[in-house]
């Protein structure tokens, strides 16, 4: 049996005639940056998220660094952020000159830890950026309270959590800017590289507009600022709008998905917690695991793929050495870095095939829970 991680194929076919139809429009148009078809994903999107504004980019990542754009972000400004994301979290900071200043992460949700940002605040703070994590929304209620005291700004990485609820909110409609991705394989994606920014002020719209588009100001050829071109292609956004009516239903069978698993390996292993009020879209399913490699491999042997988000905390990538942090600063993230796994999570994963998965791991689990204990003796 070859098990896909992330069944591209099977959500294709389902939602077929609607990706179609709309990558069809846009040949039709020829109208391939920008336009209309972006204009309808933008309203669409801003009326999900119950934001009034959504600015459609290139990449999660492009959304990240125009939204510290627009904050006008200036060398040696700090932003707190999670050291357990992936590298783009960080990296737009420093891109910018600024210095990202990290703070460890829950043990359970694995989202940056709300009670440990306070003490991370120095007169250089300009903003904090946390991660919603594998789906579900770090804890907005106490990161907001923190940034008002402070007078910060927050933007929210919601690259993993598009369609994510807290208290009734969506994902994308926490702090002064929201960002995410529709890398292929989030809860929302499309068929190569694409991003949004969504903000309830229509300044901050205006200026990540303009940033989008080379700092361009009310004519094309007259840029007022420097910007980055870092617009969303039509065809990107045609495949946005065929998948969105599904998006729903595809969160619902997520739900059950994710269910199915922690029911079945929560006496085993360390399952992920969600926290009450908070609705994950489960952009992935992740365990904790002792001797992962050989947990992997004889998965691997049975087909069944699985990744490791993320195997290096970024405090400890050669590319913050500069920061100074070292082994030790942030433990959690580090302990969490050693034994993450994440399993195969979609919303097209029926029951058979998960039965298939769970099987497998609970035997590769059981082996080398004996091969740990026969070394013991």
């Amino acid at each position: 049996m070859a098990i896909p991680f992330v069944d591209l194929q099977r959500q294709y076919r389902e939602n077929k005639a609607a990706i179609d139809r709309q990558i069809r429009e846009v040949l039709d148009s020829s109208g391939y940056i920008l336009g209309p078809k972006v204009e309808e994903l933008e309203r669409e999107l801003a009326e999900f998220a119950g934001v009034r504004h959504a600015v459609g980019v290139s990449s999660g990542t492009d959304a990240l660094l125009i939204a510290l754009m627009a904050l006008e972000l200036k060398p040696g400004d700090e932003v707190i952020t999670s050291p357990f994301t992936f590298v783009a979290s960080a990296e737009v900071i420093a891109l910018l000159s600024g210095v990202p200043v990290f703070v460890d992460v829950e043990p359970d949700t694995y989202n940056i830890n709300s009670e440990q940002i306070e003490r991370r605040i120095t007169p250089r703070t300009r903003a904090i950026m946390p991660v919603d994590l594998f789906g579900q929304c770090a804890d907005y209620g106490r990161i907001g309270a923190i940034a008002r005291r402070h007078g910060l700004a927050v933007i929210e990485d919601a690259a993993q959590s598009f369609g994510a609820e807290q208290e009734g909110r969506k994902a994308c409609s926490f702090g002064d800017i929201g960002c995410t991705s529709f890398y292929p394989s989030k809860p929302l994606g499309c068929y190569g590289d694409g991003g949004m920014a969504f903000t309830g002020d229509e300044e901050i719209a205006a200026l990540l507009r303009s940033l989008r588009m080379h700092g361009e100001g009310r004519d094309r050829y007259e840029n007022v600022r420097i910007g980055i071109c870092g617009r969303l292609d039509a065809i990107q956004a045609a495949v946005l709008l065929g998948k969105l009516p599904a998006l729903p239903g595809e969160i619902e069978r997520r739900q059950r998905v994710a269910a199915r698993y922690t029911e079945s390996l929560s006496e085993l292993v360390p399952t992920p917690t969600v926290r009450p009020g908070n609705l994950s879209v489960w952009a992935q399913y992740c365990i904790r695991v002792k001797n992962r490699r050989a947990v992997q491999e004889r998965l691997k042997r049975a087909g069944i793929p699985t990744c490791v988000f993320y195997p290096r905390p970024l405090h400890l990538q050669k590319a913050f050495a500069h920061l100074g942090y070292g082994e030790g600063d942030f433990p959690v993230a580090e302990e969490v870095s050693r034994d993450i796994l994440s399993l195969p999570m979609h919303p097209y994963l029926d029951e058979e095939t998960q039965d298939f998965i769970i099987s497998h791991l609970k035997a590769a689990l059981e082996s080398e829970a004996a091969k740990s204990t026969q070394a013991q003796r």
